[in-house]
């Protein structure tokens, strides 16, 4: 791999510095890797500068469900082949897990007028988000909502889709979408300008509009739009008081942090201290004895199991670089120590040397 990168950029920097690790995946466990070379180091630490950027955004990690269909859509559109059509195999991998599903996407697509006649394929100059929500709609009903509108205005049972007025929909806004602990200064109550500009945003019929009305699929837009969070957007960033004891607070911790699976028979890595520090996580475990072999260092294992052992030493190494990533708060190490004397002296020099300064060995001034 150095031979083939070696061909591109300068020699003078090496290959390690110029590279770029990408780490992706569900979850912590099952993560692939996608390794990236540029052609100077200047150019590897912008890359991972703004790459880090994008992947500790609140607002990117905190998505409505309604950015969860929008990333879903783009998926999807940008699956075309040469001809412009959307196959119908992209459309069962994030919907179909069976032949119901796949029987049900089929019928959803074909009632949105989407599935093209000629080939089982959808046109993509067809398919843009409003269409995508209209086939969602289809795949995924909710009379529930439907309940709801007509619950507020049962005039409408008779029509042939429910609505509700503006009037319904400030009462709604109100009576059931509001926490009455809020502050009604900071958070006013929703009056009839507020609940026209949701409706000119959330209903996608122009004629229900210029009504003052918004209809069932209107309502759903608007219940799973980043305008419904159960959080406020403005409160993702950090908003307490952090200037309490420790001990006053719930802190963000990991158990076996070591194990990719099973507690007794499971794999450990190095890679899952990592993982758990770059989200967030403030408290790790380190279950540590005594190792084996020519140097005898300490490695870190679920102790009178059949589970794999790690590197103590690396260990470290991970924690040292990304304990502050992601945070500034005080990061907690706890260790179940099973260690020999002879290795506990090891451990405790592998902690200063890979912590250095960042150790907190001495209480600090004014909190004893």
């Amino acid at each position: 791999m150095k031979e083939s990168c070696a061909l591109f950029g300068s020699s003078e920097a090496l290959v390690e510095d110029r590279t770029v690790s990408v780490i992706f995946g569900q979850d912590l466990v099952n993560i692939q890797w996608q390794n990236f070379v540029a052609t100077s180091k200047p150019i590897a630490q912008e890359w991972c500068s703004q790459l880090f950027t994008l992947a500790t955004n609140s607002f990117v990690n905190n998505p409505s469900f309604y950015d969860l269909l929008e990333r879903t859509w783009t998926k999807l559109s940008v699956t075309r082949d040469t001809e412009g059509f959307i196959s119908l195999k992209n459309f069962y991998k994030p919907f179909a897990s069976h032949r119901d599903d796949k029987k049900r996407i089929d019928m959803a697509l074909s009632n949105c007028g989407l599935l093209s006649k000629k080939k089982d394929a959808v046109d993509s100059k067809l398919f843009d988000m409003r269409a995508f929500l209209k086939f969602y709609a289809c795949l995924a009903p909710r009379g529930d909502i439907d309940q709801i509108c007509q619950e507020l205005n049962p005039s409408c049972a008779s029509d042939s889709r429910a609505y509700i007025n503006i009037d319904q929909f400030i009462r709604l806004l109100n009576e059931k979408q509001r926490d009455p602990r809020l502050n009604e200064i900071l958070y006013p109550y929703a009056n009839e300008a507020k609940a026209r500009e949701l409706i000119q945003k959330f209903e996608p019929d122009k004629t229900l509009i210029n009504k003052d009305r918004l209809s069932s699929q209107g309502l759903q837009a608007y219940l799973i739009s980043v305008e419904n969070n159960v959080i406020p957007l403005d409160k993702l960033d950090l908003s307490q008081d952090m200037d309490q004891p420790l001990a006053h607070y719930f802190i963000n911790s990991s158990h076996n942090t070591y194990l990719s699976g099973h507690q007794l028979t499971g794999k450990s890595s190095v890679e899952l201290y990592r993982q758990v520090l770059l989200t967030g996580c403030r408290c790790v475990e380190l279950d540590c004895w005594d190792g084996r072999g020519g140097e005898e260092e300490p490695v870190i294992t679920h102790g009178f199991t059949m589970c794999s052992e790690v590197s103590f030493r690396e260990t470290m190494e991970a924690i040292a670089d990304t304990a502050f990533k992601v945070s500034d708060f005080p990061v907690i190490l706890s260790f179940e120590n099973h260690c020999s004397p002879k290795q506990q002296a090891k451990m405790v020099k592998l902690i200063k040397d890979c912590l250095g300064d960042r150790l907190l060995s001495q209480p600090l001034d004014g909190y004893p």
